[in-house]
C-alpha cells in the first residue's frame, strides 16, 4: 500500500497531469469507475490500477453497472486480466487525481498510435476533421457524440487541444477506447489523404448551404470539418472543401457552441446516410 505522497509511483502518476509528461511517457491518466469500466470492458492497453478500499465519495456519480461499478469489482476484474493493482491511501489518491472529488479509483493507461491506414473511408461512410478546437470539454462532447452517431474515424489537426488532457477524456467518457484517432496533423496532410481516398472534404460555415437540404448519398464518402470555436476552419480548409453546410438560426441567434453545432452536423449526415 503506498501511503506517501513523495512515492515515486505518485511522482510518475501525476507527471501525467500535463501534456510534457504524457507524451514523453506514451501514457495518460484515466480517473473515476466509469472511465476505468469503460477501459476494461473495451480492453483498452490499462498498465496499472490504483485505488482507495474506504473512501467517502462526495457526489458519487449515478453509474448501475452491477458490482462492476464497485471498486472491489473492478480491481477484481483488472487482476483477472493481469492488470497490476495497487492500493492507496486516500491522501495518496487526492494527489495523484486531476479532480478536486476523486471517486476512489484511477488508472494508467498506454496510448494506441494509429496511422493513416486506420483511417478508413468506405460507403456511405463519415470521418470527422476537427481542426483547432481549443476548449478541452468542447472536444471530448464532440468525441461522445460522434461516437454516438457512429463516427469512429477521426482526425485533430495540429493546434487543437491534446487528446489526452484530463478534462477531454472526462468529457468523452470513455469514447477514445472506440474510435481510430490521428492527432497531430496539417489541413494539407488532411486534404492530400482525402484526395488520394476520394473523400469529399465538406467544411461547417456560418455561410453554406443548409445541411438538411442536402443527401450525402450523393457525395460519400464525406469527410466533416468543424473548426475552431471564434475563428472556424483554417483558410486551407475552406479553399480545398467541396462543399459548406451551415445549420440554419432563427430568431437572431448568430451562433451555436461547436460541440453542440458538431451534434446536429453529426446527426443528421448520420440520418441522411442510414433513411434517405
Amino acid at each position: 500500500m503506498i501511503t506517501s505522497v513523495h512515492n515515486e509511483q505518485v511522482k510518475y502518476v501525476t507527471s501525467l497531469h500535463h501534456n510534457k509528461g504524457r507524451k514523453e511517457s506514451g501514457e495518460y491518466l484515466i480517473e473515476g469507475k466509469r472511465f476505468v469500466y469503460e477501459a476494461l470492458t473495451r480492453e483498452a492497453p490499462v498498465k496499472k490500477i490504483y485505488f482507495v478500499s474506504s473512501m467517502k465519495l462526495p457526489n458519487q456519480e449515478i453509474f448501475n453497472q452491477e458490482t462492476t461499478a464497485d471498486i472491489p469489482g473492478l480491481v477484481d476484474r483488472a487482476s483477472s486480466l493481469g492488470i497490476p493493482v495497487e492500493e492507496v491511501s486516500e491522501t495518496v489518491l487526492k494527489k495523484m487525481s486531476t479532480t478536486e472529488e476523486p471517486q476512489g479509483i484511477l488508472g494508467i493507461v498506454k496510448k494506441i498510435s494509429f496511422s493513416w491506414q486506420d483511417i478508413t473511408a468506405g460507403d456511405n461512410s463519415i470521418m470527422l476533421v476537427i481542426d483547432g478546437i481549443k476548449d478541452p470539454g468542447n472536444l471530448g462532447t464532440i468525441l461522445r457524440t460522434a461516437l454516438a452517431a457512429d463516427v469512429k474515424h477521426i482526425i485533430l489537426t495540429k493546434g487543437t487541444v491534446d487528446l489526452y488532457n484530463p478534462k477531454v477524456l472526462r468529457s468523452s467518457m470513455g469514447a477514445i477506447f472506440s474510435q481510430a484517432i490521428l492527432s497531430e496533423k496539417t489541413p494539407e496532410e488532411v486534404v492530400d489523404f482525402c484526395l488520394q481516398r476520394h473523400i469529399m472534404l465538406a467544411v461547417s460555415t456560418m455561410e453554406g448551404d443548409s445541411i438538411f437540404k442536402e443527401n450525402i448519398r450523393d457525395h460519400d464518402p464525406l469527410a466533416l470539418i468543424i473548426g475552431n470555436e471564434a475563428f472556424g476552419p483554417s483558410e486551407y480548409f475552406l479553399k480545398k472543401a467541396a462543399k459548406r453546410y451551415s445549420i440554419p438560426m432563427y430568431n437572431n441567434v448568430e451562433s451555436l457552441n461547436a460541440a453542440m453545432a458538431a451534434g446536429i452536423f453529426l446527426y443528421e449526415l448520420r440520418r441522411q446516410v442510414q433513411f434517405l
